[in-house]
């Protein structure tokens, strides 16, 4: 489906968020999706890469996706300006377990920019804040410049969200925590872990250990979904690039319930 760049906004270091409206009516019409699936964005004569859907599902007429410019579609992408013409394959993959969320209290866990597919979830809960108990946003990056969505992660601790940042390396100015975003986990102070719903998103070794710390605080495993990142060339489960095990990342995943990868998450360069 051909799409155009309607704006652009610059979040941190090398990454993007692309606010894109399709062409066709009838395209825009019809176009269905839910929080943790990608679409494939196309660039002519250059490729397609996988792109996590970053924005509301509820707002169809604009698809919004944050990118990290770290090959050559999303580095040609980088050069791209409002008006540009791309071509959109999708939705595709799997999606967060919000329907399980009801009544519960629910954790979502960013590392960098992972906090890209998590915020559709977070939309969602805000939206419909009633359904739910408590929410904790952790999120950690490299360093204070490099959080993700600062001027709104700021307005969603205003709405019912226990918002916790930590970075690697602080400024002289910076006055939260410092480390990893794991120790933020096991501090947390359940109130019924067995009717909490962990969701994470960053670089795997976070997440592996995050979910680690998610089950010493009481969190089942079957609570526990996290988004996975492979080669997704086709997002079909045709040409097997994205294969992680028994699983095919674009068709089985984005997002897994932990306890069905926990152990191909231990294989190293699996």
């Amino acid at each position: 489906m051909p799409a155009e760049i309607v704006g652009i906004d610059d979040e941190v270091r090398s990454v993007r968020t692309y606010h894109l409206r399709l062409s066709d009516s009838g395209d825009a019409a019809s176009y269905r999706l839910r929080a943790g699936q990608f679409n494939m964005l196309y660039l002519p004569g250059i490729g397609e890469a996988a792109i996590s859907v970053s924005g509301d599902p509820s707002d169809c007429h604009e698809l919004v996706h944050t990118v990290r410019a770290v090959g050559n579609v999303t580095n040609r992408l980088a050069l791209s300006t409002v008006g540009t013409t791309l071509g959109v394959r999708g939705p595709y993959g799997s999606h967060w377990p919000l329907e399980q969320c009801s009544g519960c209290d629910v954790v979502l866990i960013a590392g960098g920019i992972g906090l890209a597919p998590l915020r559709p979830v977070i939309y969602e809960l805000l939206a419909k804040r009633e359904r739910f108990g408590r929410i904790w946003l952790l999120m950690g990056a490299r360093s204070p410049s490099d959080l993700l969505y600062a001027t709104q992660y700021m307005n969603w601790s205003y709405e019912g969200i226990t918002v916790q940042t930590t970075v690697d390396r602080p400024t002289d100015d910076w006055s939260g925590n410092v480390g990893v975003v794991t120790p933020l986990v096991e501090r947390l102070e359940l109130d019924r872990p067995n009717q909490t719903v962990v969701m994470t998103c960053g670089p795997e070794i976070m997440m592996r250990f995050a979910a680690r710390s998610a089950q010493r605080i009481g969190v089942s495993t079957d609570h526990i979904w996290v988004s996975l990142e492979r080669n997704m060339t086709c997002a079909f489960g045709h040409c097997g690039h994205c294969q992680f095990g028994p699983h095919f990342i674009c068709k089985d995943g984005p997002v897994l319930r932990y306890d069905r990868v926990a152990a191909l998450l231990e294989v190293r360069s699996l």
